[in-house]
């Protein structure tokens, strides 16, 4: 009985485990089916690539993506968002209807589209990424600030960045433009640009139109020389404002002179070209019409003394501001021992104050001088006799020399100026990084971003699908060969064990033998098995 136990014992061990549910991978197996399916799988990826790629093609006919360029500014002021003449920068200006109207007159494209293609071009300004991280720097320091340094922090992260580069997109289909046209505009928009922004920043042409456009003749001799001493003046102070700004003493090609050196010459023709006539004209009291001088000299009197007025309670206003003003803290840091220390200092703000009282201090002081000019000169010439006409003829002959000598100033400073904004101010103010073009390479690229992304998920796909069914393939040869082997395991596990065969003949034996003793019959008999 105990015999029967063990046996029973040993058949559960082996039943215990279920073969089928084990599942046997071979790396050599996976490998000969990439080799296999290799083949297969080149083919269809180069399919895949012929498909993408002819819908990246018929994508950049259809859709004709925008045209795009970089371009740069660099100046003083640009980092703080402002132009060359201290107003907000707006980077639309690029794009003014002048420079638009110019580039298609050039190619003979109908002045209709202009409004299409100035709404057709647009920007993005770029912010490196050292910027991105200083302002995120400011933003964790401000967050995580206390009380005592709340000021400081808040200061930091007061940070406006500027872009100093674009990046420039034209959409050549919505202006109703074809490719090859839209590339030729696109640029001469861009270059024609930089002419444009030295008229509007570089030398001030309106100064020199005004003159030409002014005849002296047309006023009265006073009058005329009011007129001389403005223009004399205005040019003085655009020449002197040249001059503080250009530190490396520039000295003109063309006409072989520096900003100091038209200064001088300026002043020179003011203080004795002009003097001497302005002198000469009050001494002797020459006129064309002594009434209509007189009312002049009044009208010049009472503005002045308006101007007067005005600039005195300005001058008295920003002198109080300054006293009352409160110096910025800037820096508040514990000693050594422990106290805190303070440093204050003025502000931008209270610079600029004293600048403009001084400004207008300056000014103040000019007006009552030509209060005390105009009112010299018309008491003189109520008490006076009438001119000659030599005397007159002598003035207008004197007038005639002193234009010539300011034309000349004036010729002088433009060549000069307009040298200096192009060679040294604005030499590197504004650069297209990156034109437009309509190349074939530029096509190629075009394609290719179109097609990079979709043939890399596809080819990526496909390459996962190849190896899927190589894995899976192998897999199943791996265990169909197992299958084979352990069935073969079996028929021999049947035919080599006879005792086993033996021990169930006995068993069987013996219950018949209990049966007819049971039962007092014969028991039936069995066959024996042949044995190999």
């Amino acid at each position: 009985m105990a015999k029967k136990e063990e046996r029973n014992l040993n058949v559960t061990i082996k039943n215990d485990s279920d073969d089928k549910d084990e599942v046997v991978v071979s790396i050599g197996g996976i490998f000969r089916n990439l080799k296999k399916y290799f083949l297969p799988w080149l083919i269809i990826a180069a399919m895949l690539a012929v498909l993408v790629s002819g819908l990246a093609v018929f994508k950049t006919i259809r859709n004709k993506p925008a045209l795009n360029a970089l371009i740069s500014f660099n100046y003083s002021g640009i980092e703080k968002g402002k132009d060359p003449a201290g107003r907000n920068f707006d980077i639309n200006i690029v794009k003014n209807s002048q420079v638009i109207a110019d580039a298609l007159i050039k190619h003979d494209i109908d002045l209709e589209k202009a409004a299409a293609i100035q709404e057709s071009i647009t920007f993005e300004g770029i912010i490196p990424s050292d910027a991105i991280d200083k302002i995120t720097v400011y933003k964790s320091v401000y967050e995580n600030s206390t009380n005592g340094n709340l000021a400081a922090a808040q200061a930091m992260l007061d940070v406006t960045f500027y872009p100093t580069q674009y990046k420039v997109y034209f959409n050549y289909d919505a202006a109703g433009l074809s490719k090859s046209e839209a590339v030729q505009v696109f640029t001469d928009i861009l270059e024609g640009f930089k002419d444009y922004f030295y008229e509007a920043y570089g030398y001030n042409k309106t100064l020199g139109t005004a003159v030409s456009n002014i005849d002296y003749q047309d006023y009265d001799y006073s009058e005329a020389v009011d007129i001389f001493r403005s223009t004399l003046s205005t040019l003085s102070r655009y020449v002197k404002g040249l001059a503080s700004a250009d530190t490396n003493q520039f000295r003109s090609n063309q006409t072989g002179l520096t900003f100091n050196d038209l200064s001088q010459a300026i002043s020179t023709v003011s203080n004795i070209d002009l003097d001497r006539i302005s002198s000469y004209v009050s001494v002797n009291n020459i006129t064309k019409d002594k009434e209509a001088t007189k009312a002049y000299y009044q009208y010049r009197i009472d503005a002045l003394n308006r101007d007067k007025d005005a600039l005195t309670e300005r001058l008295n206003n920003l002198t109080a501001t300054i006293e009352g003003y409160q110096k910025d803290n800037i820096l508040i840091m514990a000693g050594a021992d422990g106290s805190n220390a303070e440093l204050s200092s003025n502000s931008g703000e209270y610079d600029k104050l004293v600048e403009r009282k001084d400004a207008v201090a300056t000014e103040l002081a000019e007006t009552k001088q030509s209060i005390k000019y105009y009112t010299q000169r018309k008491e003189s010439l109520e008490n006076a006799t009438t001119s000659t006409p030599e005397m007159e003829a002598k003035v207008e002959a004197d007038f005639a020399v002193l234009k010539e000598k300011l034309t000349k100033l004036i010729e002088d400073t433009e060549l000069t100026s307009e040298e200096y904004y192009e060679t040294v101010e604005f030499a590197h103010a504004y650069n297209i990084l990156v034109p437009p073009a309509n190349s074939s390479t530029d096509s190629i690229k075009t394609v290719i971003g179109f097609a990079k992304l979709p043939l890399i998920l596809a080819e990526g796909l496909l390459f996962v699908i190849y190896f899927a069914v190589a894995f899976v393939k192998s897999i199943k040869e791996e265990n169909a060969k197992k299958a084979i082997k352990a069935k073969a395991g079996d028929d021999d596990d049947e035919s080599d064990d006879p005792d086993e065969n033996e021990d169930d003949e006995d068993e069987d034996e013996t219950e018949d033998e209990k049966s007819e003793e049971e039962s007092g019959k014969p028991a039936p008999q069995k066959s024996k098995k042949k044995r190999k």
